[in-house]
C-alpha cells in the first residue's frame, strides 16, 4: 500500500512509504496494542473531573525576549515572545479521538478558553496523534485567526482533507523557518511515531521543535522514546543555550508497551540533563487518561526522579492547565 500523505525523495529516514527513526526499529503493531488493551493489567482509575486551580487570559503579546508560557493542558501550550503568539499541539475538543462520543475524556477544562486567546499567529504541530492534532480545532483556529501552520513532512494533507483551504508550511527534520525578526524554528528528530488509523502508521513524520529567541532556544518535546539517550546527547551539542525545556512525562505504562515512544518521568530527568536547559516543564499528564498509571503517578514519580538525581525541584516542573511560566 502507497502512502497516503506524502510522496518524496529516499532519506536516512524515509523509505518511500514510511518514516522511521534511523537505528531505532520500529515494532509497535496493531496485535500488541490489542494484547495491552485486553490485558488484566493494573490500569488505575482516573476521576472524572479533576480541576486545575489555575485559568489564564493571556496578554496580547509580549514584546522583546521575553519570554511567557502558558500550560493549555495534555500536551498544548501557547508560547508568548518577540511579539508573536505560537500555539503547540493545540486540542481543546473533550476527546483526543477520531469520534466525538467514544475515547478518552477530558478531565479538566483547557486552562485558556478559546475566547479568550490572543491572536494566534503561529500553530506547530509536532506529529498526527489525535492528543496532538485535533481537526476540530485546527478549524477552529482557521476561521477565526488564520496562523501560519508548521507541521513535519505529509501532515498537511490531513490538515486539508477537513480544512481544504488551511494554509500548512511542512519541513523535514533539520530544516530551519524564520518566524520572525529575532525568532525561528528548527524540526529534530524525536523517537515516536504516527498514525491516524490502522492503514496509516509512519506515513506522516513526527518531530520535536527547537524554537530558537534573541534570548535562547526553546526546545519542545510532544512525544519521545529515550532509547538511550544518543539522539539527546546530539541534539545538545547542536543547542548548548537552551533555556528552557518541554518534556513529555506521562502516558507510560505499561512499560513493555509504552517504553518505545513514551518515556516515564526518570527518563525524562535523564533528557534533562543531557539537555542542560535553564528550566523545564512537563506535559502530557493530568488531561486525558491514554495509559495504565493513575493521574498524580507522573508529578510523583518526577519528585522522586529530580531528588534521585540531585536537582532542585524549581528547575523542573509538572505544569497543570491554566498555569504560566515566566522568563
Amino acid at each position: 500500500m502507497a502512502n497516503r500523505y506524502y510522496q518524496g525523495p529516499l532519506s536516512n529516514h524515509f523509505d518511500g512509504k514510511c518514516f522511521f527513526n534511523p537505528g531505532h526499529p520500529w515494532n509497535t503493531s496493531f496485535a500488541k496494542l490489542l494484547k495491552w488493551r485486553f490485558s488484566k493489567g493494573h490500569k488505575e482509575t482516573w476521576p472524572t473531573s479533576w480541576f486545575s486551580p489555575f485559568h489564564e487570559i493571556p496578554p496580547a503579546c509580549v514584546a522583546g525576549s521575553k519570554l511567557r508560557v502558558t500550560f493549555i493542558g495534555h500536551a498544548s501550550f501557547l508560547y508568548q515572545t518577540e511579539g508573536l503568539n505560537l500555539l503547540v499541539d493545540p486540542v481543546w475538543s473533550e476527546r483526543p479521538s477520531p469520534l466525538s462520543f467514544i475515547g478518552p475524556k477530558r478531565v479538566n477544562p483547557p486552562g485558556v478558553s478559546f475566547g479568550d486567546l490572543p491572536p494566534i499567529d503561529i500553530v506547530l504541530i509536532t506529529h498526527n496523534h489525535y492528543d496532538h492534532l485535533d481537526l476540530t480545532t485546527m478549524a477552529r483556529l482557521w476561521q477565526r485567526h488564520r496562523p501560519r501552520v508548521i507541521a513535519p513532512l505529509g501532515n498537511d494533507t490531513i490538515l486539508r482533507q477537513t480544512i481544504p483551504q488551511i494554509g500548512v508550511e511542512t519541513a523535514d527534520w533539520g530544516d530551519e523557518i524564520m518566524l520572525g525578526p529575532e525568532l525561528s524554528v528548527r524540526l529534530e528528530p524525536t523517537l515516536h511515531w504516527s498514525a491516524r488509523g490502522i492503514l496509516d502508521r509512519r506515513h506522516a513524520l513526527w518531530a520535536s521543535f527547537a524554537i530558537k529567541t534573541s534570548a535562547g532556544t526553546i526546545f519542545h518535546i510532544g512525544d519521545t522514546g529515550f532509547g538511550g539517550g544518543s539522539l539527546y546527547s546530539e541534539i545538545a551539542a547542536r543547542y548548548p543555550d537552551i533555556r528552557l525545556a518541554t518534556l513529555p512525562i506521562g502516558a507510560y505504562e505499561p512499560r513493555w508497551f509504552m517504553h518505545q515512544h513514551h518515556v516515564n518521568p526518570d527518563e525524562a530527568v535523564e533528557i534533562f540533563q543531557l539537555l542542560k536547559p535553564n528550566k523545564a516543564i512537563a506535559h502530557h499528564w493530568g488531561t486525558f487518561p491514554l495509559s495504565d498509571e493513575g493521574i498524580e503517578r507522573p508529578r510523583e514519580a518526577l519528585t522522586l526522579a529530580l531528588t534521585k538525581y540531585g536537582i532542585p525541584k524549581d528547575r523542573f516542573h509538572a505544569m497543570r492547565p491554566g498555569e504560566i511560566l515566566e522568563d
